[in-house]
């Protein structure tokens, strides 16, 4: 049997075309050569991450300076650590004003400090130039609901969002911040996935220069860095700063790795030279493929906030996501980064080259005239999932601590109506839960798992990786 690097080296050897994550695509590297070569731990000259005094120091600095933050820390094990620390800086105990379509990491946040949410649901997304709501994508957190939440919860001790969300859908931060600064609270925003906000005018302004008191960057979902480096971003007086420290030591490695420092460091000094030219080739190669697909009528391509989320829906023609990403995987040999419902999502970067646009716009052409062909020949597709929802307002008995230390029993998924989930349901990708501990199993989230297991989607949390038995709550009776 092959190990992971032989597996590794020969899919980077053949010709599939990466449209996901990280977003150097395998192209633009760190030109490090063998990274082993630099792999080495804090001797003499090379600093300490997690006392920072001379060259990691000023790294820190420069990435500050490039996306406009008064301090900037480094971080090797991802988003998720920055969100960890973020939450426990500012709310270490008490509730929490937190929009429900968050990362999976934010409710580990909650349960790691005993916290209770207060929840944020999203708005309806209309896609650019279209005039109907699309159900299946989380839209964003609207200002007004921001502001009725705070003033109906005076007790809740900052806010949480997600801007942008995995398919590019922007909140208006800077709205949101200003509700919660009236109030004297920060606003942390999971900006994970917009790292190149700000470095073109096409992408919106970074959630840094909109006033958040708190980002979250993964460098390395859209921009040229290794896997798992990412950036905390720190402004004004609402952050105790020095819990702040103490909890980058608690979730970070003592032993962080210098090859992704460096990586981090190399991807911030290539957008300081080279940005300008780097973000107008994407623009340039973004605007060739919209007017390549610009007639296409079977498949939707439904345009969000940020560009570079090519999403691509075949609602129309009858077809899953999962039938959209086997056949660009299978017939096109690319790549993408996730199918969820009736659409899949293309991610585009600066590591793309022209190459990439022109055979995903091939490819999509060839789609559509097979969909197209077959509609003459009489062969009807049924969608036969119906509509996808991107969350539920599920009704919450108890916090997601409480659920996860009371006793439990595990049942059959079809059974677990109306019993209070023990466990996270999520889609991953994205990673957003669609039922967490604490919150009760409705009749409409059963029947999307069930419909989503039953399709072949990818759904984790629960310990049974079948998706056939769920912990839960013991209760005395059953709450329907």
């Amino acid at each position: 049997m092959e190990d992971l690097y032989e597996k590794l080296r020969k899919y980077c050897d053949s010709d599939y075309y990466p449209f996901h994550m990280p977003g150097h695509k395998r192209r633009l590297g760190m030109g490090m050569g063998d990274p082993l070569g630099f792999d080495i731990t804090e001797i003499e000259g090379f600093d300490n991450l997690h006392h920072p005094e001379g060259i990691l120091l000023e790294a820190q600095r420069r990435a500050a300076r490039l996306y406009g933050a008064e301090e900037t820390h480094f971080l090797v094990n991802g988003s998720t650590a920055g969100i960890l620390c973020a939450i426990g800086a500012c709310v270490p105990s008490g509730r929490i004003l937190m929009a429900r379509n968050s990362h999976r990491a934010a409710y580990h946040a909650l349960s790691l400090n005993r916290l209770e949410a207060v929840w944020l649901y999203p708005g309806k997304f209309v896609p650019e130039g279209e005039a109907e709501a699309w159900e299946e994508l989380n839209g964003p957190i609207l200002a007004a609901d921001a502001e009725a939440a705070l003033e109906a919860c005076p007790d809740v001790r900052a806010v949480f969002i997600t801007s942008p969300t995995y398919d590019g859908v922007c909140s208006d931060v800077a709205a949101i911040a200003r509700a919660a600064h009236r109030r004297g609270l920060p606003l942390i925003v999971d900006g994970a996935h917009g790292a190149h906000f700000g470095m073109h005018p096409l992408f919106p302004e970074n959630a840094v220069r909109q006033g958040a008191d708190l980002v979250i960057h993964s460098l390395h979902k859209t921009l040229p860095a290794p896997t798992q480096t990412a950036l905390l971003h720190v402004q004004g007086d609402r952050v105790d700063r020095r819990r702040l420290r103490r909890l980058l030591a608690v979730y970070q490695t003592s032993s962080p790795s210098y090859v992704l420092m460096a990586g981090i460091d190399r991807c911030v000094g290539l957008l300081e030279r080279e940005k300008d030219r780097l973000f107008g080739e994407l623009a340039g190669n973004l605007a060739w493929f919209r007017r390549e697909t610009g007639n296409l009528e079977l498949l939707r391509l439904p345009k969000s906030d940020d560009p570079s989320k090519i999403l691509i829906s075949a609602e129309r023609a009858g077809l899953t996501g999962l039938e959209i990403q086997k056949f660009l995987r299978e017939e096109a040999h690319l790549e993408l980064e996730m199918a969820a419902g009736s659409y899949a999502l293309a991610l585009a970067s600066v590591g793309d080259d022209r190459e990439g646009f022109v055979r995903l716009a091939a490819a999509l052409g060839q789609l559509e005239e097979r969909l197209k062909r077959e509609k003459r020949e009489g062969k009807s597709r049924k969608w036969q999932s119906g509509k996808f929802a991107g969350y539920f307002k599920n009704q919450t008995a108890m916090s997601i601590s409480r659920a996860e230390e009371s006793p439990q029993q595990q049942v059959l998924l079809e059974e677990s109506l109306g019993l209070i989930s023990g466990e996270y349901i999520f889609r991953y990708p994205p990673g957003v839960p669609l039922a967490v501990p604490g919150e009760r199993i409705g009749s409409q989230l059963l029947e999307q798992i069930l419909r989503e297991r039953d399709l072949g989607y990818n759904i984790q949390g629960p310990e049974d990786p079948g998706m056939r038995l769920l912990w839960t709550v013991k209760e005395e009776r059953r709450l329907l």
